[in-house]
């Protein structure tokens, strides 16, 4: 049975991690210390996914690590000996990262360098899963010319029609200091592929969502929105008429993809991953289509000052994706993703997990 290791395990993208290689007869190793309720408090909690992993998936075993541990980290890679790793763990939020500087980038930077290099002492040739985030670009991608809709904003300059491409630059933008910590981490990856020859690979996401994920309002957009409506909370949207626009990919087309690049792994490449244009909504657009499958109002309040740094208009281009991988694409569509994320949040209020 080939084993993997699966850090931030109880999170979105860990956590759909787990049970699709489950169900590919792997022995999933999930390491998790739940920072995410440090980080954002008791609404961040993930210990109920955790849970539900360990009640649900038989050759799963729950590992608790902070991966700041180097000492240990390195400990448990050499003991699982994996047949490869899936490093999802971070400090995800740019907002919270201007407030809790030194965790972000110890967990972001300096997390993601402890498990590459006991990857390194282990093995130079097993592959190795990064995920990044398209705050690498700072808001670099906000001067693009760009044309205001009815609903949403979008990009005037025709080379971006198709999206952002992994060669857009990183530089001259302003980051954030989550976006700064990620683009250390990203770097790192990337060079132990090509100083080392390790096969790692680098996922910048869009908006990645899917029913597992605890959304909270200083990270997970569509969850958090979707929460706020079924609650009958308020909703703040900060700046840009509500009109700002991402694409949001469900948890299990990343990791379909992660399968397949498991399966055929390069050395240090680089994807912008998320759902590309067909799946993009603006704030406004995602109002109604929340309210389309829960039946509910949403309750909102605007707020002219945006968020540092924030995206106007942002979805990936996937054409290196699918030629470098044609056997993957975008499986779930937007309106099945916000109708499971419904489902989701609504059994669990009923259940009281939130």
């Amino acid at each position: 049975m080939k084993k993997l290791i699966v850090t931030g395990s109880s999170g979105l993208i860990g956590s759909e991690v787990c049970k699709h290689f489950h169900n590919l007869g792997w022995q999933i190793f999930g390491i998790d210390s739940n920072q995410r309720m440090v980080f954002f408090g008791e609404k961040g909690d993930t210990r109920w996914n955790q849970q539900l992993l360990e009640n649900t998936l038989v050759n799963f075993k729950h590992i608790e690590l902070d991966i700041r541990n180097r000492q240990g980290v390195l400990d448990i890679v050499m003991r699982i000996a994996p047949d490869a790793i899936v490093h999802t763990a971070a400090q995800p939020s740019h907002d919270r990262a201007a407030s809790i500087p030194f965790d972000d980038f110890d967990t972001n930077a300096v997390g993601t360098f402890n498990m590459l290099e006991a990857t390194r002492q282990y093995s130079i040739n097993i592959p190795f899963i990064h995920m990044s985030t398209n705050k690498v670009y700072g808001d670099a991608p906000n001067f693009i010319a760009m044309i205001e809709q009815d609903t949403r904003w979008d990009y005037a300059d025709e080379e971006y029609l198709a999206g952002i491409p992994e060669t857009f630059t990183i530089d001259q933008s302003k980051h954030s200091l989550f976006g700064a910590s990620k683009v250390a981490a990203d770097i790192c990856v990337q060079e132990y592929g090509r100083y080392f020859g390790m096969p790692t690979c680098i996922l910048r996401g869009g908006c990645l969502t899917g029913p597992s994920h605890s959304g909270v309002e200083l990270h997970g957009f569509l969850s958090y929105l979707i929460k706020c409506n079924i609650q009958e909370d308020i909703y703040t949207v900060y700046g840009y008429k509500g009109k700002q626009v991402r694409d949001n990919i469900h948890s299990f087309d990343v990791s379909r993809f992660i399968e397949e690049f498991i399966k055929a792994p390069k050395i240090a490449e680089v994807y912008n991953i998320g759902g590309g244009k067909q799946n993009t909504c603006s704030i406004l657009e995602a109002f109604k289509l929340v309210e389309k499958y829960s039946g509910k109002k949403m309750k909102f309040i605007y707020s002219d000052k945006n968020r540092e740094g924030d995206h106007i208009c942002y979805y990936s281009d996937l054409r290196k994706m699918k030629n470098h991988y044609p056997n993957w694409d975008i499986t779930i569509s937007l309106d099945e993703t916000i109708k499971q994320i419904v489902g989701s949040w609504q059994s669990r209020i009923k259940n009281s997990l939130v």
